[in-house]
C-alpha cells in the first residue's frame, strides 16, 4: 500500500510502499476512502521538517534539553548517531479520515467489515490506503453521512471539544478568533448550540466562508475601529467568550480576547498560540482562560486509546470517542457542513503536489485539502526493498547469521541493528513492524532486504537462521517460544519473560529445539565488566558488588508502567544488573531481599527499589535501583570490593581496579555498555555452531532471581531463589 510520509532529516515528503498494518486485538484495519490535510497543523509540521538544524533548535527547545542530557551521559559521538537516525526516520503525517472496514480485531463487537468509519489519531489515522486503529478512535459513520464529510470528524471533535471547555449556553454571544478548518467548523457547531456567532481572521477569504457557515458577523482583523465594531454588536458589553482557534506565535489573539471579552467572560484556547496578554486588562475583568485539549478526555492516555478502556459515562460525559459520535450525528442532521468550506479535492497518488500547493499558496487552502483513495489497494504486509545479496565471504547458508528483526522502535534501530552492521559478518535479511512504517524506514536507512509488518513471514523465511526480537516486554517469552519452534536462533532483548509460566514456556521450547536463546543482558559482555571479573577471579572468598542506577522517571503515560505490557522495571530493566551481578561473582543468586522506597506516585508503579542478593559462593549483591534522582547525575555506577581490592565501573565510560594503592585504568575509548560485544558473541555463535555466548542456565537464574525480587516485595520477606520456579 501507499503511504504519504516524511524525511525530518532532508524535509523530503514523498508516497511510500509500505506494508499493510497487522489487526491487533482491540482494533480494526480501516480502507481509506478520504483523509484530511489540516492546513494549520500539518503546514506546520511540513515547515518544520524544512528547517535548518538551527531554527529547529529554535522550534524545539525541549529537544535541544534532552541531546545536551544524552551527551552528558554517553558522549557526543553516540548522541550523534543518536540524533542522526531519529532525525533519518520516515514519519506519518495525517489524522483525520474516513473509510471502510477491512478487518477486524478480537475483542472488538461494535464494528463488522464493510462497515463505514470516522477515524482519528495522530499517527494512527494517516495518509494511508490501510490504517489500523484502536477502537476508541474509530466511530461508524450512519448512511445518511458521507464518507467525504465524515473525514473531517477528527477536526470537528476538536472544535466540538473546544465549544465544550466554553460552557456556552443558548444566545451566548462568542467570538470566533482565527477562520482556519477549526474555526470554521467551530461556527458551525456554536450556531447549532444556539449561539450568536462572530468571527475575525487576517484573511477576507476566510472571512467570506465564516458567513457561508452561519457567523452572524465576521470581520478581517486589521479593520479599523474594530473593538468599537464588537462593542457594538454585543450591546456594548463585549462577548461572553472568545474561542481562539489561530495558530500564530504573535500575541495579539490573546491581546484581543482580552480586550473584546465581557466582565468575568471566558477566552478557550483551540489554537497554538502565544499564551501572553496583559494582567492588567484579564485582571479587572477576572477573565477565566481555559485550554481545550485536543478532542477530548482520554487523549494522550493509552489506556483510553490504545487499549480501549472507554471512561464511564456517568464520570466522564464526554470521551474523545463520543465527541466524535457527536460531530458525526451533527453531519447527519444537516447541523454541520465540511462541503460549505469547499476544501480542495486532490487524488491520493498526487498527494506530494498537494502539499507542496499547501506550502507555495497556504492562504488558498485554508479549509484544508482532501485526499481521494483508490478503494482497491492490495493488502500486502511484505514489500521487497533490494535485491537477494549473496552470504557474506561466500560462505555457504549454515555458516552464515541471516538476521531476521522482529522490532524496529529507537532501541532496535538506534542500537542493535548498527552494532550488527558494523560487525560485517550478518545478512541483514528482514525486518517487522507491526504498523509496517517503520520496518520500511528501517530497511531503507539500514540495508535489509524486505520489511513486514507480520512476524510469522519472517518465521516461515527458511533463508532466516535466526532472529533478533525487540518488541515491547509482553512479547518476548511468546515471541522466542514460536520462533524456537520454527527453528531459528533467537536474541531476545531483556527481559526473557514476565511470569514463571512464560519463563517455563521458553525453558520447554529451548530444550526441544537446541538452538540458542540469548537475552539481552548486554552489560556482562562490556570491556569494562570483563576487567572487573578479571580482576577478582583468582579470589578465594566472597566478594560484595553494588549496582547503583540512577535510572529516572518515566512519563507517566509509559507503557513501561503497564503491569501486563512493560511489567515493573525491576523484571523488565534491573534484570541486567542482578545478571551483571551474577557474571562478576561467577555463580547465582540463592536469595533475595527487597524493599521499596517511599509510596507510590498517583497512577504509577513505585521504582525505587533496595534490593540484596546473596550469592551462592557467600558473595553480596546490592542493587539500588532510583527512579526519583536527578537526571543530569551520573546513571550507573558499579562497585566491587574483597580480597583486599577493590574496582568501579563509572558510568561505561572507564573503569578503575585498585589493589595495594595500586590503580590500573580501563578507558574503552566510548561508553560501552556491551550491547556490540553481546550481538558479536550471538552472531559468531550462529555461523560457527558452538553454544550460546550467555549461557542459558544463566539467563534462568537471572529471570527467576528478578521474579524472586518480586515476590520479596510483596511479602516483605527474604524469598529463596529456588522457591521461585
Amino acid at each position: 500500500m501507499k503511504q504519504v510520509v516524511q524525511n525530518y532529516q532532508t524535509g523530503e515528503l514523498r508516497l511510500e510502499e509500505v506494508p499493510v498494518p497487522i489487526c491487533r486485538p482491540g482494533g480494526v484495519v480501516v480502507r481509506a476512502a478520504y483523509s484530511v490535510v489540516s492546513s494549520g497543523t500539518e503546514r506546520m509540521k511540513v515547515e518544520q521538517a524544512r528547517m535548518n538544524k538551527v531554527q529547529m533548535a529554535r522550534a524545539r527547545p525541549d529537544k535541544v534539553k534532552q541531546v545536551i542530557q544524552s551527551i552528558r551521559q554517553v558522549g557526543l559521538a553516540q548522541t550523534y548517531e543518536k540524533v542522526r537516525e531519529r532525525l533519518g526516520a520516515l514519519v506519518p503525517l495525517g489524522y483525520s479520515l474516513a473509510g471502510t472496514v477491512a478487518e477486524v480485531g478480537a475483542a472488538v463487537d461494535e464494528c463488522s467489515v464493510g462497515d463505514r468509519v470516522a477515524c482519528a489519531g495522530e499517527g494512527i489515522a494517516c495518509h494511508a490506503e490501510l490504517v489500523f486503529v484502536p477502537r476508541n478512535l474509530c466511530v461508524r459513520v450512519p448512511h445518511e453521512v458521507t464518507l467525504h464529510d465524515a473525514a473531517f470528524a477528527t477536526v470537528g471533535a476538536i472544535a466540538i471539544n473546544g465549544v465544550r471547555q466554553a460552557g456556552v449556553t443558548l444566545g451566548d454571544n462568542v467570538l470566533v478568533i482565527g477562520l482556519g478548518l477549526v474555526g470554521l467548523l467551530a461556527v458551525q457547531i456554536l450556531k447549532a448550540a444556539g449561539c450568536r456567532v462572530m468571527g475575525i481572521d487576517l484573511d477576507a477569504s476566510k472571512v467570506a466562508l465564516a458567513q457561508r457557515c452561519g457567523a452572524d458577523e465576521s470581520w478581517q482583523r486589521n479593520q479599523a475601529g474594530l473593538d468599537e465594531i464588537i462593542f457594538e454588536a454585543t450591546g456594548g458589553a463585549g462577548v461572553d467568550v472568545a474561542y481562539i482557534a489561530a495558530s500564530t506565535s504573535s500575541t495579539d489573539p490573546m491581546e484581543l480576547a482580552g480586550k473584546v471579552t465581557r466582565d468575568r467572560g471566558r477566552v478557550v484556547i483551540v489554537g497554538q498560540v502565544s499564551v501572553q496578554a496583559d494582567w492588567q486588562t484579564y485582571y479587572a475583568k477576572e477573565l477565566s482562560v481555559v485550554m481545550s485539549r485536543s478532542y477530548g478526555p482520554g487523549r494522550y492516555d493509552r489506556a483510553y486509546e490504545q487499549q480501549g478502556i472507554e471512561y464511564p459515562i456517568g464520570y466522564v460525559r464526554w470521551t474523545e470517542r463520543r465527541n466524535l459520535q457527536e460531530f458525526v450525528r451533527l453531519l447527519a442532521a444537516g447541523s454541520v457542513k465540511p462541503g460549505l468550506l469547499q476544501p480542495q479535492v486532490f487524488t491520493f497518488a498526487d498527494a506530494p503536489h498537494a502539499y507542496q500547493a499547501l506550502h507555495d499558496s497556504p492562504g488558498e487552502h485554508g479549509a484544508g485539502i482532501i485526499f481521494e483513495y483508490d478503494q482497491h489497494a492490495a493488502v500486502e504486509r511484505r514489500v521487497t526493498v533490494k535485491g537477494t545479496e549473496a552470504f557474506p565471504d561466500g560462505r555457504a547458508a549454515s555458516q552464515v547469521a541471516s538476521i531476521g528483526m522482529i522490532g524496529a522502535g529507537n532501541f532496535a534501530t538506534g542500537t542493535l541493528i548498527p552494532a550488527l552492521k558494523a560487525l560485517g559478518m550478518a545478512r541483514l535479511r528482514a525486518i517487522c513492524s507491526a504498523g509496517g512504517l517503520a520496518a520500511k524506514s528501517a530497511a531503507l536507512r539500514h540495508g535489509f532486504e524486505y520489511c513486514a509488518s507480520d512476524y510469522q513471514e519472517l518465521l516461515a523465511d527458511d533463508t532466516i537462521n535466526a532472529v533478533v526480537i525487540a518488541t515491547r516486554h509482553d512479547t518476548h517469552a511468546r515471541m522466542t517460544v514460536e520462533a524456537l519452534r520454527a527453528g531459528k536462533h533467537v536474541f531476545v532483548e531483556k527481559p526473557l519473560a514476565l511470569s514463571v509460566a512464560e519463563l517455563q514456556d521458553v525453558i520447554a521450547a529451548e530444550r526441544e529445539s537446541g538452538r540458542i536463546v540469548q537475552p539481552g543482558f548486554n552489560r556482562r559482555f562490556s570491556s569494562l565488566s570483563a576487567a572487573v571479573r578479571a580482576f577478582f577471579a583468582a579470589r578465594s572468598g566472597p566478594i560484595e558488588v553494588i549496582c547503583r542506577v540512577n535510572a529516572g522517571k518515566l512519563d507517566s503515560g509509559s507503557w513501561y508502567h503497564d503491569p501486563a505490557e512493560g511489567g515493573w522495571r525491576i523484571v523488565s530493566e534491573g534484570c541486567h544488573f542482578i545478571d551483571l551481578i551474577q557474571y562478576i561473582c561467577g555463580c547465582e543468586a540463592e536469595t533475595a531481599f527487597a524493599q521499596i522506597v517511599g509510596g507510590d506516585e498517583p497512577g504509577q508503579q513505585n521504582d525505587n527499589c533496595a534490593v540484596t542478593l546473596r550469592m551462592a559462593d557467600g558473595s553480596l549483591g546490592i542493587l539500588t535501583y532510583i527512579a526519583n534522582g536527578d537526571a543530569s547525575y551520573e546513571k550507573e555506577r558499579i562497585e566491587a570490593f574483597g580480597q583486599g581490592r577493590a574496582a568501579v565501573i563509572e558510568n561505561w565510560r572507564a573503569a578503575r581496579l585498585q589493589e595495594d594503592g595500586r590503580v590500573q585504568k580501563v578507558k574503552p575509548g566510548r561508553a560501552d555498555k556491551g550491547h556490540g560485544g553481546e550481538l558479536a558473541a550471538f552472531v559468531t555463535a550462529v555461523c560457527s555452531g558452538a553454544p550460546s555466548p550467555l549461557p542459558f542456565a544463566d539467563a534462568i537464574a537471572c529471570t527467576r532471581a528478578t521474579f524472586a525480587v518480586q515476590a520479596s516485595v510483596a511479602s516483605g520477606q527474604r524469598v529463596r531463589c529456588a522457591d521461585v520456579i
